[in-house]
């Protein structure tokens, strides 16, 4: 990353923050086998599932481990006792076992069956049964096996492990039944495929088509997390042609999906049609902040409107994009990032020509290193000049006292002088600030005196 933008991020960060907590893996690792055996030790059957198992053959270590076992809810708080465990999901289930401050918790299921979905993501009910019904009701065969960490064998009743040979993401079993259970499996789907670099199997994908527009009755915090994930992720850009290739995109962004095909960008090497130009600004994104790929993602909203009369194309689009971070239910702190990211995408074209007060103001807000990033890919694409990328970068290796001086005078030495506060003020602060950064005044008494002529 360019030394002044990472200036600006260290700044940005408060001293004596502390970092997050990340837990070791290696005392993961040994506290999911020490649940295991010590499930086995009680004489239930018990393995590891899911996630964990398929990044174990994948090569990648897991993020955390669950556990799936013949006991039941009641039956594991008694092997690890009350003190040891959480009760959270037990109506499912799913019993919370607290391992040591480095390993953190694992999650504990009783091998079920679920009953309906009435509501499109929980069972209405569960039946207790064994493992190969358990992995049977779940979504993808990649996640549907099991893992005996004691004989170090894997347990497959779906045909995982060939399909993650064979870098596919399938259903297990029906996917319509799959898909209607939970609609969020078509976007997980998405992710999944996206993530690992693996193809949508035929059918899967086939009835993911089919029912895409049922996920408008996930909620929408599910749908901005799965998103979150999608654009923090390394092949966010493949997320994003899945999403089409699925035809999700539409349903989750139609205010995207309706420019695609009948707009186009002009770039330095010629017309690039909207949705390949997009593409282009996401990969080059170089730290992945969800509030930043989304605005990479948005910022095109302007370019039907820059070829209309709209004066303030950049306005009208940041005010779209608030409206999809609402939809979304993203955090007030997200959508405010979007919409200013949005609004100010053009603002460093022309900079080495631009007055200084104007860039400087850019340069200091604090979104300024996100906004040099969503700069930096959109020059890249060939739409504006990295000369004034380089420039802004220049600029913002100036020290401290040159870059952001501190004001020479506020509103209350103005009030002294007799100014009535309101927008005769407002505007005065914003000349005598114009001035310092420039050069023209560098004392308070100076910027007094300018502002005495201001009153007369």
């Amino acid at each position: 990353m360019p030394a002044g933008v990472s200036r600006i991020l260290m700044a940005r960060t408060p001293p004596g923050n502390p970092p997050l907590k990340t837990h070791d893996p290696d005392a993961q690792l040994a506290f999911a086998h020490r649940v295991v055996r010590e499930l086995r030790d009680f004489g239930y059957v018990a393995y590891w599932a899911g996630g964990c198992v398929r990044d174990r053959l994948l090569g990648r270590t897991p993020k955390d481990y669950d556990v799936a076992t013949s006991a039941r809810p009641e039956q594991i708080r008694q092997v690890f006792g009350q003190k040891r465990t959480l009760p959270l999901g037990a109506a499912f289930g799913v019993i919370t076992v607290l391992g040591p401050k480095e390993a953190g918790q694992i999650e504990v299921a009783t091998f079920r069956c679920d009953a309906g979905y009435s509501d499109g993501r929980r069972p209405d009910a569960v039946t207790f049964s064994d493992a190969r019904e358990d992995a049977l009701r779940r979504d993808f065969t990649i996640n549907g096996m099991f893992f005996d960490p004691l004989t170090e064998q894997v347990i497959d009743y779906v045909g995982g492990r060939a399909d993650l040979e064979d870098q596919h993401i399938r259903a297990i079993g029906d996917p319509f039944a799959r898909i209607a259970e939970d609609k969020l499996r078509m976007l997980r789907a998405v992710r999944f495929g996206a993530h690992f670099g693996f193809a949508i199997e035929e059918q899967t994908l086939a009835a993911v088509r089919q029912s895409a527009a049922q996920v408008q009755v996930v909620s929408a915090e599910r749908i901005s997390q799965e998103m979150r994930r999608m654009w923090t992720d390394p092949h966010r850009v493949r997320a994003l042609e899945l999403l089409l290739e699925a035809e999700l995109l539409p349903q989750i962004l139609p205010e995207i999906a309706a420019l695609i095909g009948r707009q186009s960008v002009e770039l330095a090497e010629g017309p690039c049609d909207v949705w390949h130009y997009l593409l282009r600004v996401v990969s080059a994104v170089e730290q992945p902040k969800f509030s930043l790929v989304a605005a990479a993602v948005l910022h095109v909203l302007a370019i039907p409107l820059s070829n209309s009369d709209d004066a303030a194309p950049e306005q009208e689009a940041a005010r779209q994009a608030e409206g999809i971070g609402r939809r979304w239910k993203l955090s007030k702190q997200e959508i405010e990032e979007i919409r200013w990211l949005v609004r100010h995408q053009v603002l460093w074209q022309g900079a080495t020509t631009m007055p200084w007060p104007k860039l400087q103001r850019q340069l200091v807000a604090p979104l300024a290193a996100e906004w040099l990033q969503l700069a930096h890919a959109m020059a890249l694409t060939g739409r504006g000049s990295l000369d004034d990328i380089a420039y802004c970068q220049e600029k913002l290796e100036l020290p401290t006292e040159t870059l952001n001086p501190p004001p020479l005078v506020n509103g209350h030495d103005l009030a002294e002088l007799g100014m009535v506060e309101g927008p005769r003020v407002a505007g005065a602060l914003v000349a005598i600030r114009d001035a310092q950064l420039l050069g023209e005044i560098r004392t308070r008494g100076e910027a007094l005196e300018f502002a005495r002529k201001r009153l007369s």
